[in-house]
C-alpha cells in the first residue's frame, strides 16, 4: 500500500504499528495546539486564560487552513463526501463566533454610555443610578442571547458526526482530527459565552446575591486579576443600585472597573474578528474543493 503524504496521527485515534512513525508536520502542529487547549482547561477561568485560549485557536485554525490546502486532504474529503459536513461545521463556528462578538459589542456600547454619564456627572447620583439600571437591564438581554446561542450549540453538536465506510487509517485519522478541531473550538466558545454572560441569578435569589456583596467587596477588590471582569462589574453595579456602597466614594472605583472591562472586551473582540476571518477563509477553501 502506498504511503500517504500526510502520515496522519491524531491524539484521539490509535495508530497502527505498521504505519510510518513520522506524521506530517501540519498534523503534529494541530495536535500540539489541541493539547495546549486541553491543558488550559485545567486552570481557573479569567480573561487572561481566555486570551490564551483564543490565541491557541488562532494558531490551530491557521494550521487547519494549511492542512486543507494539501492535495491529499482535498482528495480524501471529496472521496469520503465529507466536504458538506465540514461546511456545516464551518457555519456552526461562524454562528457561535458571531454570537460572542455581538454579546461583547452590546456590552461595550452600554459600558461606554455608562462611563460617559459618570464622567459628566450631570444630574448627580440620580442620573448615574438610572444609567446603571439601564446597563444591568442590557446585561439581561445579553444573557438571553447567550442562552439561545448555547441552546443552538447543543442542538447542532448532536448533528456534527463524521462517518466513513473507509477503514484506511490515514483517512480515518484525518477525519477524526478535523472533528477534534471543531469540537475543541465549539467548547472554547461555549466557555467564552458563559464567561461573557456571567453567573445567572434567578429572581428569588437576586436579593440574596446583593446581600452578600458588601461581605465579598473587600475580597473582590484584592482578587481582580483572577476574576471574571463581566461578573465583577455586574456585582459592583448591583451594590451601587441597592445603596450598599457610598455612591460618592464609589463612582471613581466604578469608572476604573468599567475601563478594565472595556479593555478586556476590546481584546476579545479583536481576536474574535481575526478568528471570524479565518473561519471564512476555511469555508471558502472548502467551497472551492466542492466546486472542482
Amino acid at each position: 500500500m502506498a504511503t500517504s503524504p500526510l502520515n496522519l496521527k491524531s491524539n484521539y485515534h490509535a495508530r497502527s504499528n505498521s504505519l510510518p512513525s513520522k506524521p506530517h508536520p501540519l498534523i503534529l502542529q494541530c495536535n500540539e495546539h489541541l493539547a495546549r487547549l486541553e491543558a488550559s482547561d485545567a486552570t481557573s477561568s479569567s480573561s487572561s486564560l481566555f486570551s490564551h485560549k483564543l490565541s491557541c485557536l488562532q494558531d490551530l485554525h491557521d494550521t487547519v487552513e494549511k492542512l486543507i490546502q494539501l492535495p491529499h486532504t482535498q482528495e480524501v474529503l471529496v472521496q469520503e463526501c465529507h466536504v458538506d459536513e465540514l461546511l456545516d461545521g464551518s457555519l456552526r463556528l461562524l454562528d457561535v463566533c458571531t454570537a460572542g462578538k455581538d454579546a461583547l459589542l452590546h456590552t461595550k456600547e452600554c459600558t461606554r454610555e455608562l462611563q460617559s454619564i459618570m464622567r459628566r456627572r450631570r444630574g448627580g447620583e440620580v442620573e448615574i443610578t438610572a444609567e446603571v439600571r439601564k446597563y444591568l437591564a442590557s446585561r439581561k438581554v445579553v444573557r438571553k442571547a447567550v442562552i439561545k446561542a448555547l441552546g443552538n450549540l447543543k442542538g447542532d453538536a448532536s448533528k456534527s458526526k463524521f462517518s466513513s465506510s473507509n477503514k484506511d487509517h490515514q483517512t480515518m485519522a484525518l477525519l477524526g482530527l478535523l472533528k477534534d478541531v471543531e469540537v475543541a473550538t465549539l467548547s472554547v466558545f461555549e466557555s467564552l459565552l458563559k464567561f461573557i454572560s456571567g453567573p445567572t441569578q434567578s429572581k428569588a435569589s437576586n436579593w440574596s446575591l446583593v446581600s452578600k456583596l458588601m461581605q465579598a467587596k473587600r475580597v473582590a477588590y484584592t482578587q481582580e486579576s483572577d476574576e471574571n471582569e463581566f461578573a465583577k462589574v455586574d456585582a459592583v453595579l448591583q451594590s451601587f443600585v441597592f445603596h450598599m456602597t457610598s455612591k460618592s466614594d464609589s463612582i471613581d472605583h466604578l469608572q476604573n472597573q468599567l475601563e478594565n472591562l472595556e479593555s478586556c472586551i476590546q481584546d476579545f473582540v479583536e481576536v474574535l474578528e481575526t478568528l471570524f476571518r479565518r473561519f471564512i477563509k476555511t469555508r471558502v477553501a472548502l467551497l472551492n474543493i466542492l466546486n472542482h
